[in-house]
This record gives C-alpha cells, sequence and structure tokens, in this order.
C-alpha cells in the first residue's frame, strides 16, 4: 500500500523534491540539532567567605578602638543580614549544589561548606543579638541603678567565645587537607578565639588586643579565599592561589 501511495506521489504534478545545486547535489539547508548544554550553577563559598570575612573585620577594628569607637552597635546591621542572612543562604546553596569547592573531592567535601556556613552565620546573627537592646541580654548584666555592665558579662563572654573555639577547631580539622589560605585562616581563627576568650576571663586588656589583631589576619585570609574563587575562571585579570594540601597518590 504505502508503495502505490509512494508512486502516485512520485508521478504527481505537485510532487514536491529537494532544490539542488547546479551540479545535481541536494541543497540541504536543514539544522542541525542545538547542543545539549546542562546547567551549571554558581559556586556559593564566595558568599560565604566574603560575608564571613567582613563580619570579623568589623568585629575588630571595633574591638581595637578604631577612630576612638566605644559603642560598637554599628555592627549590628552588617552582622545581621550580611554575615548572618547571607551567610546562611551560602551554606543552604551548598546543601543543593553539593560544592566541592573548598576540599577536594571526599567523601565529607559536600558536607563542609553546608556546615561551615550556616555555623558561623548563627555566629554573627548570636553576636549581634548581644547588643541589640531588643534582646535583653546586656540589660541582664546591666546594674540598674548604676547603668553599669557588671563583671559577669565578661565570664559570660569568655564561656559563649570558647564554644565557638571549640567548634573552629574541629573546622581546622576538617579542613587539613583543603587549602593552605582556608587551613590557615581557620587556624587564625582558633587562636582570636582563644585569645579573646582568654582576655574577657581574666581582664587582661593586652590578650584582648591581640586577639582582635589576630581577627584581622582572619578577615584579610577570608577574603584571599572568597576573592580566589570569586575571580576564578579568568573572569578577571588577577588570579589569587589557594595553595592546594591536597595531594592525589
Amino acid at each position: 500500500m504505502s508503495d502505490a501511495v509512494d508512486q502516485a506521489y512520485k508521478h504527481h504534478p505537485e510532487h514536491l523534491e529537494r532544490q539542488r545545486t547546479a551540479g545535481g547535489h541536494v541543497n540541504d539547508r536543514s539544522q542541525p540539532g542545538l547542543p545539549i548544554i546542562h546547567r551549571t550553577l554558581a559556586s556559593p563559598a564566595p558568599l560565604g567567605l566574603l560575608s564571613f570575612a567582613t563580619g570579623i573585620f568589623l568585629i575588630s577594628a571595633l574591638g581595637l578602638g578604631a577612630r576612638s569607637i566605644t559603642v560598637p552597635n554599628i555592627l549590628i546591621g552588617v552582622l545581621m543580614f550580611f554575615g548572618g542572612a547571607c551567610q546562611f543562604l551560602a551554606g543552604v546553596m551548598e546543601f543543593l549544589t553539593g560544592n566541592t569547592a573548598s576540599i577536594k573531592q571526599r567523601p565529607f567535601a559536600q558536607t563542609f561548606g553546608a556546615t561551615l556556613f550556616p555555623s558561623y552565620s548563627a555566629f554573627n546573627f548570636s553576636y549581634a543579638m548581644i547588643y541589640l537592646p531588643g534582646t535583653g541580654i546586656m540589660a541582664a548584666y546591666t546594674d540598674p541603678q548604676t547603668g553599669t555592665v557588671g563583671p559577669e558579662f565578661k565570664q559570660a563572654l569568655a564561656i559563649y567565645i570558647w564554644a565557638w573555639f571549640i567548634l573552629t577547631v574541629l573546622f581546622s580539622i576538617a579542613a587539613m587537607r583543603s587549602s593552605w589560605v582556608l587551613f590557615l585562616d581557620l587556624a587564625a581563627l582558633c587562636i582570636c578565639l582563644m585569645l579573646l576568650a582568654s582576655g574577657n576571663m581574666v581582664g587582661n586588656e593586652g590578650l584582648l588586643k591581640a586577639g582582635y589583631s589576630f581577627g584581622l589576619v582572619v578577615a584579610f585570609l577570608s577574603y584571599w579565599a572568597g576573592c580566589a574563587g570569586l575571580w576564578a575562571g579568568n573572569t578577571t585579570p588577577i588570579d589569587l592561589p589557594t595553595f592546594s594540601m591536597y595531594k592525589d597518590v
């Protein structure tokens, strides 16, 4: 049946054929199929690192008394929205993308950033809330008659910082085979927190100044690691190395 139909169309005066060139070849102008392009997701690590760096820089600069500033409440907004919300968003994106940029292709690599960024997001939120008047945290340690903060606040703040020191040590161990920049960043943060906790506990101003100074080192290394990811892929003329600690065996 199909052969008969083909023959009928072949001899039909309105039979359509492909256009041919002068040499008798078929002039094929059909378009090739479009290539399949898989969607690529952006790396959330630069957002998490840069937001963390900015928060630590503000805490350290104000702690060192930059420009003779004694009231640190200006950092509340930055810690809550950039250091807190944006860093939490980076952690959620790490969960969704399974990003392995921070640590090179190991079984737990996908969970490192997804654990690190939300944790320090909580640190930024909680630290900002200490100075937020509506929380009543500072008021709980303030003498209502004199309006001065009691010595108990320094001890409570020291224990608070020790808790984050323990967590940072765990993160530092997890980063021991990532890159030198990331590992030294977390190691410097450990020293920073240890000095701040000790300084608040014993009331030593020198330890506090040293701790805030190490905080500036942490901010610098975090900015370095964040820019290394942000400027990667030949998007800028600057390509920052992170000095990988991982060796293929």
